[in-house]
């Protein structure tokens, strides 16, 4: 299976119509692990696509997130950044040059938190944040 066939599958298994616009940004954030924001995913997919906005693209992000289909990551102050890995996971942000890695997380999913207002938590993100190898050996 191709990575827009891949990506259709995505948008269908979430109830999301997989138009032109919405296939290209579900590809893209399913083969880029880059955790872009909607402003370079617009500027990297805009010479294929010079019909896209940036209006489309903010729509689109906004639509897979509230779905459930893509992960709206808010570690940057300044950037809402995307992920299309919807696994449980964490995120490093290297506080020097701005990079954001997937960590992986044993037992995710069975972290103890002390539940008093009886809530139903349907998401949990988990951020961490230092140097990355690069950086801690210029400022080392």
């Amino acid at each position: 299976m191709n990575s827009r066939e891949i990506a259709k599958n995505r948008l269908v298994e979430f109830g999301i119509k997989p138009s032109l616009q919405r296939l290209a940004i579900m590809e893209y954030l399913m083969n880029h692990s880059t955790h872009p924001t909607a402003d370079m995913i617009f500027n990297d997919l805009f010479p294929s696509m010079p019909t896209l906005s940036k209006t489309t693209v903010y729509n689109t992000l906004r639509l897979l997130a509230g779905e459930g289909a893509i992960l709206s990551l808010s570690i940057d102050e300044k950037n809402v950044r995307y992920d299309g890995d919807i696994s449980n996971h964490a995120h490093f942000k290297c506080k020097k040059c701005g990079c954001l890695y997937d960590l992986p997380v044993e037992g995710m999913n069975s972290i103890h938190v002390e539940n008093k207002g009886n809530l139903l938590i349907t998401e949990c993100h988990l951020y961490y944040k230092g140097f990355c190898e690069r950086c801690k050996s210029e400022i080392v």
